[in-house]
């Protein structure tokens, strides 16, 4: 999805459009960035970014397929997910993504957001809906609140929009790798190809490491 498509849909409803590949862009595949992002991950840790919305339908079919990549990833590349936030109405989705990740229940409800958000229209940006889903889902439902309503969270949501603008992310989903590289479905023509992009970029990086 691409960001100029995001709108008050794109947070409050699901949002799906084709995706349009630029020649240019195709051949490419993806963008250097010409001032490093920042980066979280370890030393000698290859960081690789998920750029994601619960609210972008091309995200949720991405999603089983980042999945399964994940698994097969070297132990020298540190994982991470970013909800992103392209204007005010994305940040009851963020919040919900930041707060399942402080009470480690990403794994557990995750795919859960996706199906219930889109799938089954359930107003999960309202947290009079939201409240009683997560309990729902087994959660605890006063930790949940606590930790949606928090300053951590709040924080959590303000890094993701600097770290979207960092790498200029232009649509979702997409990947920043090594605070250096970015791609998305537009640049990469499809998700299996952001896929092998990626896997060439952290490639190209451990070998730009240890020149």
């Amino acid at each position: 999805m691409k960001r100029r498509e995001f709108a008050l849909a794109g947070a409050l409803g699901v949002v799906a459009s084709a995706w349009s590949v630029p020649a240019l862009a195709q051949k490419a595949g993806y963008t250097e960035l010409k001032k490093p992002a920042s980066t979280s991950a370890p030393a000698g840790k290859i960081e690789v970014v998920q750029f994601f919305s619960y609210g972008c339908s091309h995200c949720k079919n991405f999603d089983p397929i980042f999945e399964a990549w994940a698994k097969t990833v070297p132990g020298d590349v540190a994982l991470r997910m970013v909800h992103v936030g392209f204007n005010k109405n994305f940040e009851p989705l963020q919040r919900i993504f930041y707060a399942l990740e402080s009470l480690n229940a990403v794994a557990a409800v995750h795919p859960k957001v996706f199906k219930s958000f889109q799938d089954e229209k359930k107003r999960l940006d309202n947290p009079e809906v939201l409240f009683p889903w997560i309990a729902a889902q087994g959660l605890d439902r006063a930790k949940f609140e606590a930790a949606y309503n928090s300053f951590s969270v709040a924080t959590q949501v303000r890094r993701a929009i600097q770290l979207q603008d960092e790498y200029q992310v232009e649509g979702t989903p997409a990947m920043g790798i090594a605070g250096r590289y970015y791609t998305d479905g537009t640049q990469a023509g499809g998700f299996e190809q952001m896929i092998q992009i990626t896997n060439r970029l952290i490639e190209q990086e451990r070998k730009r490491a240890k020149s």
